[in-house]
């Protein structure tokens, strides 16, 4: 796990094809965007996303196999393209309102499904940036396991939240359940994944009993949150002219100066 074990660590393009969150780009991308009237143009994104991505990984890195996320989003993408194209209005209207969860629960299904099947898709981006030496061991695995886990939780949630806001509120473009909710839990999820290795790393090296720097705290894990909650806060006070808004500006406030003391 430590840094001089592996090989160095890919830089421009190629370092950001290798992260598992552009993998997932092109799911964040459909989720955030379809809604009523927009699922056409929330499909094409999701599939121009997804060939670029591939295409350039498979340039960037020849050698490279083909990944759980990269064949997923393929073959999800470009069939909703094909329903969509073919359905009736009465379909098509069923899609803009729901897509947003199924697709969230399908990435759900992907991530708890690559996890029992012994293969997490975080694993396989990962390999990428870690000597072989490092592959099969505990600590790799289980970084990677609760890594994938913790993405599959946060769509859990997105889909919860889409699913409530289309069925209990009816109203898909709802500032809670359709953005708010769904944006913090994937930007939750970014952030966790930054941050997990470099603890679990810090933590092996100190087992070794070789030097180690200052191990993450959970304030770097919550600081971009809680920096967050100040632009949420004032789109709840710009839309929904709520008491609300102006709370989560001061909360945000005071946590980001509580975090970095």
């Amino acid at each position: 796990m430590n840094d001089s074990d592996g090989p160095p660590a890919a830089t421009g393009l190629k370092g950001v094809l290798e992260s598992p969150i552009v993998g997932m780009s092109p799911w964040i991308v459909f989720s955030l965007v379809v809604g009523p009237g927009r699922f056409e143009i929330a499909v094409a994104l999701a599939l121009a996303c997804t060939v670029v991505l591939v295409a350039a990984g498979r340039l960037m890195n020849r050698g490279s196999s083909w990944k759980i996320l990269e064949v997923s989003d393929l073959v999800f993408f470009a069939g909703l393209a094909v329903v969509g194209a073919l359905a009736d209005q009465g379909t098509l209207r069923w899609l803009e309102t729901y897509a947003g969860e199924v697709s969230n629960i399908a990435l759900v299904v992907i991530a708890f499904g690559s996890m029992a099947v012994g293969m997490p898709f975080t694993l396989q981006y990962a390999r990428e940036q870690v000597d072989p030496a490092h592959w099969h061991t505990p600590e790799f695995l289980r970084t990677n396991h609760v890594i994938t886990g913790v993405w599959g939780l946060a769509f859990l949630v997105a889909a919860v939240s889409g699913a409530y806001g289309d069925i209990v509120l009816h109203d898909p473009n709802d500032l809670w359940t359709g953005w708010i909710i769904q944006i913090l839990a994937i930007v939750a999820a970014i952030r966790f994944t930054d941050w997990y290795p470099k603890v679990v790393r810090a933590r092996v090296l100190r087992e070794r009993g070789e030097p180690v720097a200052e191990e993450p705290r959970l304030s770097g894990l919550l600081l971009p949150l809680a920096g967050l909650l100040v632009p949420v806060g004032i789109a709840v006070l710009v839309f929904e002219n709520t008491w609300g808004g102006l709370s989560l500006i001061v909360l945000g406030s005071v946590l980001t100066r509580t975090l970095r003391d």
